[in-house]
C-alpha cells in the first residue's frame, strides 16, 4: 500500500471539508475548481524557483514552454 504524500492529504482534507460545507447543495465543476486552486500558486512557486525562466520553469513542470505561457496567462502572471 503506498503512502499519500502531504498534498494528497491536503487535497483530501479540502476536499472533504468542500463537501461538509455543502450541506446537501449539489456539488458542480470540482475539477476545473480544484485545477484552478492548485495550478496558480504552483506557477508562482516554481516561477520563483527558477528565477522568472520560463524554459527553465517549464522543464521542472515536464510542459512544453508555449502550455507554461498559456497558463502564466490565464492566471494573469505574464
Amino acid at each position: 500500500m503506498s503512502r499519500r504524500s502531504p498534498i494528497d492529504d491536503a487535497v483530501v482534507h479540502s476536499l472533504e471539508r468542500y463537501f461538509r460545507d455543502l450541506e446537501g447543495a449539489q456539488p458542480c465543476s470540482i475539477y476545473d475548481m480544484v485545477i484552478h486552486a492548485v495550478e496558480r500558486p504552483m506557477l508562482e512557486v516554481v516561477m520563483r524557483e527558477a528565477h522568472g525562466n520560463q524554459l527553465r520553469a517549464s522543464e521542472m513542470l515536464g510542459i512544453n514552454r508555449n502550455t507554461l505561457r498559456k497558463k502564466l496567462q490565464q492566471h494573469g502572471m505574464l
